[in-house]
């Protein structure tokens, strides 16, 4: 079955291809989506559920909670379909509440014809908010998982999301997986500045571990980072590169940064673009060997749908509440690709 689904997207890619470039290249794409608050309606712990509850100021019933399903579920299934008919071989996500609410989304729309299957672990964040993994089976086989608390000098009691570390193959290639949503800026970008920092620390540590285990194994962190390539805890201590030319096999690279350059991001307001949704690649995806797998392309998924058309957030992501009043949008971020290619037969 797996070698048809292989055929299949190798003969999706050739048909794409000009004739100087028809060769038999297979690709593959890494996703990664924040779900901007995917609450059910069950009020458990009378904080943000009190909020995302029919007796909260949202208002948050059932009807909504369906909307907002169909809404996610459709742009997940919209992902990278102009070259990967089968869609990503695994999407991270972020600011969703609890492992039911996605068991609830991958049954819904078209989403449903995916079979996307669950990586996930409870966090202690004091919002009540998680990341995951959702892959598809045909294409991503799962080897490992688990999650790790990120632990701030001085804070004892600082809660927040816990990265996800999932491990396992695309096409008998090793790939680990990390997912991110780093403490946010709400108390002033300067003031928290060393919370996302300390995420970058943890997320390096990580790194290097893996590289010291595995030197061949290639390493992906995603996520909702909270900061742009730029700034000290993505290109300073994580050391993720911004130029392709300056990366090297043990170098991490952020081949989103190229796009952010030219002023488009995945979230704005005002006049003004951030990328915080990042998708960070190994330098071992660099090369001319396409006998195993290296970047293709990355990309911003801001199709006009998921903008909104009036209104203070014209232009930007149509999201799903403006304050407490439901605009039965999408999500306040846009989704992040990252397409990678491998020779299959040649």
């Amino acid at each position: 079955m797996k070698h048809l689904i292989v055929f299949i997207l190798s003969l999706f890619f050739v048909l794409n291809t000009t004739a100087q470039e028809k060769k038999m290249l297979v690709p593959y794409a890494i996703a990664f989506y924040n779900l901007e608050n995917l609450f059910d309606t069950i009020n458990a712990n009378n904080n943000y559920d009190w909020e995302y509850s029919p007796q909260g100021n949202k208002k948050w019933d059932s009807k909504k909670y369906y909307q907002k399903l169909n809404n996610m579920a459709y742009v997940l299934s919209r992902l990278a379909k102009e070259n990967c008919p089968m869609g990503p071989a695994v999407i991270g996500v972020s600011e969703i509440e609890n492992r039911s609410v996605l068991a609830d989304l991958i049954k819904t729309g078209a989403l449903a014809a995916q079979n996307l299957q669950i990586v996930h672990y409870d966090s202690p964040d004091s919002r009540g908010i998680d990341v995951a993994l959702l892959y598809n089976p045909a294409l991503f086989t799962v080897q490992s998982s688990r999650s790790f608390r990120l632990e701030v000098s001085g804070m004892p009691d600082f809660k927040t999301r816990d990265p996800l570390l999932v491990s396992g193959w695309i096409n008998k290639e090793k790939f680990h997986i990390l997912v991110n949503h780093w403490p946010s800026r709400s108390r002033g970008e300067a003031q928290s500045r060393p919370l996302r920092v300390a995420a970058a620390q943890l997320n390096k540590q990580i790194s290097d571990s893996l590289r010291a285990a595995e030197p061949d194994s290639k390493i992906i962190i995603m996520g909702d980072l909270n900061d742009d390539p730029q700034d000290i805890s993505v290109q300073g201590v994580l050391g993720a590169k911004m130029k392709r030319k300056q990366v090297k096999e043990e170098d991490l690279f952020n081949p989103l940064a190229e796009i952010f350059a030219k002023g488009v991001g995945s979230l704005g307001y005002q006049g003004k673009w951030n990328l915080f949704d990042q998708i960070i690649i190994s330098g071992n995806l660099f090369g001319k060997d396409k006998n195993t797998f290296k970047f293709w392309k990355a990309e911003i998924f801001n199709r006009d749908f998921l903008l909104s058309q009036e209104g203070q957030y014209k232009g930007y992501p149509h999201r799903t509440h403006s304050g407490n009043v439901f605009l039965n949008g999408y999500s306040d971020h846009l989704p992040v690709i990252v397409y990678l290619i491998k020779y299959y037969n040649e």
